[in-house]
C-alpha cells in the first residue's frame, strides 16, 4: 500500500514538470494492469505505452480494465 502511495506521488510530480520527467507510466500493478490513479487516468498511460511499442488489451464489459499484453516478458529485476 505504501509503495502505491509513493508511486502516485512520483507520477503526479513528474506530470507537472516540463523536463527531467520520470517515466512513471512504465510502472504497472502486479498483474500488468494500468493504474487509474495516474495523471489523466489510464488514457495517458495507454498512449505513452503504445508509443513505446507495447500492446494494451482490455478486459471486462462494464468495468473495463486495461493491461499490457505479455508484460511478464518485459519485467526488469531490481
Amino acid at each position: 500500500m505504501t509503495a502505491g502511495i509513493f508511486v502516485s506521488i512520483v507520477a503526479w510530480a513528474s506530470y507537472q514538470r516540463d523536463e527531467d520527467i520520470t517515466p512513471y507510466w512504465r510502472t504497472l500493478k502486479s498483474d500488468g494492469e494500468l493504474n487509474v490513479k495516474y495523471p489523466e487516468g489510464v488514457e495517458l498511460q495507454k498512449r505513452k505505452l503504445k508509443e513505446e511499442g507495447h500492446i494494451i488489451i482490455s478486459k471486462g464489459t462494464k468495468n473495463i480494465k486495461y493491461y499490457v499484453k505479455d508484460f511478464e516478458d518485459i519485467l526488469i529485476e531490481l
